[in-house]
């Protein structure tokens, strides 16, 4: 990210916008926020991953203010930006969209407390981002790739109910992803029906299952076509709840998190979010 930064200032900096707050350490982005909220910031463009964004969006959601989020794209998988429709644009490009105006609110997933962008997943997911989180020589979609093709062979499954979602029922499962935006690690197409419009959340069940099968749902998550597959159900709901045996690491907008308690509760806000999008991306 820090080897892009001269090019951004100087792309936003060309359409009179030169205020800069930089991070120095993961985690400053939420101080830095709250600053430019406090300083009559409307806009926060933020130069990163689903994660950078994530932090911003939730300290721009509890301060109730109205601050718009855009993003130039810079993290590993990017999802956030995919919905957004920019995840292919240079920052110029993202700089003229800033300086349009152009605004459409968006709504954003709940999670344990937490506001999620993309994504909330449990088992499989989690498992798989904390092992690309060691990846250190391969970059964008190829982290997560890695990452799931060697966790298909060892990952156990989890135990999960869901409350809310009839027809699932209490059992092993591979994983569980709650979406508010369509893709997932950048290549995996995990929610191909899903709107961020709609004001609701596509949840996705994946049964426990041997290595064959988890091959074929590996193949067709990177096509979206896992959807119909015998081990997986869906459902679009409105909030639900998941009970584990205990407390479960959960992956959230592509960081992990211990879930406060064994059951978790996740809602959607219905277009709870300001954001700068590409011209017809949101739908």
């Amino acid at each position: 990210m820090r080897a892009t930064l001269p090019f951004v200032r100087s792309a936003f900096a060309a359409r009179g916008i030169d205020i800069v707050y930089e991070t120095k350490t993961p985690g400053d982005e939420e101080p830095l926020a709250e600053q430019a909220m406090r300083d009559g910031v409307q806009s926060i463009v933020a130069v990163g991953g689903d994660g950078t964004c994530g932090r911003i969006a939730n300290v721009i959601l509890r301060s109730g203010a109205e601050c718009r989020l855009a993003v130039v794209p810079s993290g590993t998988g990017n999802d956030f930006a995919k919905t957004l429709g920019v995840n292919r644009y240079t920052p110029e490009q993202v700089a003229d969209l800033v300086v349009r105006g152009e605004t459409t609110r968006i709504d954003v997933g709940l999670a344990d407390g937490h506001y999620f962008l993309n994504s909330c997943g449990f088992g499989f997911d989690a498992s798989v981002l904390e092992a690309s989180n060691r990846v250190r020589f391969l970059k964008g979609d190829a982290v997560y790739i890695y990452s799931a093709l060697g966790q298909l062979f060892t990952y156990r499954g989890i135990e999960v109910s869901a409350n809310g979602v009839p027809g699932v029922k209490r059992g092993p499962m591979l994983m569980v992803t709650v979406s508010n935006g369509r893709s997932l690690g950048g290549a995996f197409k995990i929610a191909p029906h899903a709107s961020v419009l709609d004001g609701r959340l596509d949840a996705c069940f994946f049964s426990d299952c041997n290595v064959v099968e988890r091959v074929k749902l590996f193949v067709g998550a990177m096509r979206g076509t896992h959807i119909g597959m015998p081990s997986v159900s869906t459902a679009s709901v409105q909030r639900l709840a998941l009970t584990f045996p205990s407390s479960p690491l959960m992956e959230i907008d592509g960081e992990l998190r211990v879930a406060r308690s064994r059951t978790v509760e996740l809602q959607c806000v219905p277009r709870a979010l300001s954001v700068v999008a590409a011209p017809g991306a949101l739908v």
